[in-house]
């Protein structure tokens, strides 16, 4: 059985430490504010802080995607070590990449016809991609191989639920995220919309809540509703914030009264990164876990 390595990108908002010592490949996105061009790097170059606060100030914020050169660059260090390549992406009904890293699949199976090379569409974001991956990691270190952990991939990525709310919502519709008619009604009453992700990896408004408490308790009743086992849920849970950190704490706290059998160990705060925070802007607060097969609509 050939080694492998499993692969992620930046956009799964977790930490340069956590792909570090879990021997994760990290490919990472590129954001630009006000015309100067970053590459995505855990908030070393520019501080989450920082970054949001000239969002509020109305700097511009756009993101590109990793090209399939990138993709080709990062991937063949270790097909020419003789190692297979597990790579999950951003989804596909937010962004082109899963596309791009298929088309440098193709490439480098030419030259390296012996080796394994599988790309997966998460079809989830941020901390959420995160803990479909770290999943997989898991997986991995429990001794399953490439095909077994792709397989499980495969049949298992919509039960990694998806539930946010934000304070604002005009950084999503200047990025195509929602529409501008959503976000006028919410601004004009004041309300924190709740969001998921449906069954195409794309973002989908379910709720309209008047403030962030409500919206808080909506996440977690979600959790309630949706999550494996119910309230004898046991397995990880991710939260992640943009500048928001108040209201991840509220959900973390709010999980573990509802949730006794989740280890406080395992319930994982982290920051919204720079490039899904480009289309986010501050205020977003997110919580994902495993439970039910996300729906279309």
């Amino acid at each position: 059985m050939a080694d492998y390595v499993i692969s992620g990108c930046t956009t799964a908002d977790l930490t340069q430490e956590y792909f570090d010592k879990n021997k994760v490949n990290l490919i990472p996105f590129h954001f630009s504010i006000s015309g100067t061009e970053y590459e995505e790097d855990f908030g070393k170059t520019i501080s989450y802080d920082v970054f949001y606060k000239r969002m509020r100030d109305g700097e511009i914020t756009k993101t590109s995607q990793v090209t399939a050169g990138e993709y080709i660059s990062s991937f063949e260090k270790y097909l020419a070590e003789g190692k297979d390549i597990l790579h999950v992406t951003l989804s596909s009904g937010l962004s082109g990449t899963y596309q791009s890293a298929v088309n440098a699949m193709k490439i480098l199976k030419e030259k390296y016809p012996e080796r394994k090379i599988i790309i997966i569409d998460s079809l989830l974001a941020s901390s959420g991609y995160g803990l479909f991956l770290d999943k997989l990691v898991t997986l991995k270190k429990e001794g399953k191989d490439i095909d077994e952990v792709a397989k499980y991939a495969q049949e298992n990525r919509l039960k990694f639920n998806a539930w946010f709310f934000s304070t604002d919502l005009s950084f999503y519709v200047r990025g195509g995220r929602i529409k501008k008619s959503s976000a006028f009604v919410a601004s004009l009453l004041h309300i924190c919309p709740v969001l998921d992700m449906n069954n195409k990896g794309e973002l989908c408004p379910r709720e309209k809540k008047i403030t962030s408490k409500a919206a808080i308790k909506a996440v977690v009743d979600k959790m309630i509703e949706r999550a494996e086992n119910g309230v004898e849920y046991s397995e990880k849970v991710f939260i992640s914030h943009s500048e928001c950190e108040k209201f991840a704490l509220d959900i973390k706290q709010k999980v573990l009264e509802n949730f006794p059998n989740v280890k406080e160990e395992n319930v994982l705060i982290f920051p919204i990164g720079t490039t899904i925070g480009s289309h986010t802007g501050p205020g977003t607060a997110a919580l994902f876990f495993i439970g039910k097969e996300r729906e279309e609509k």
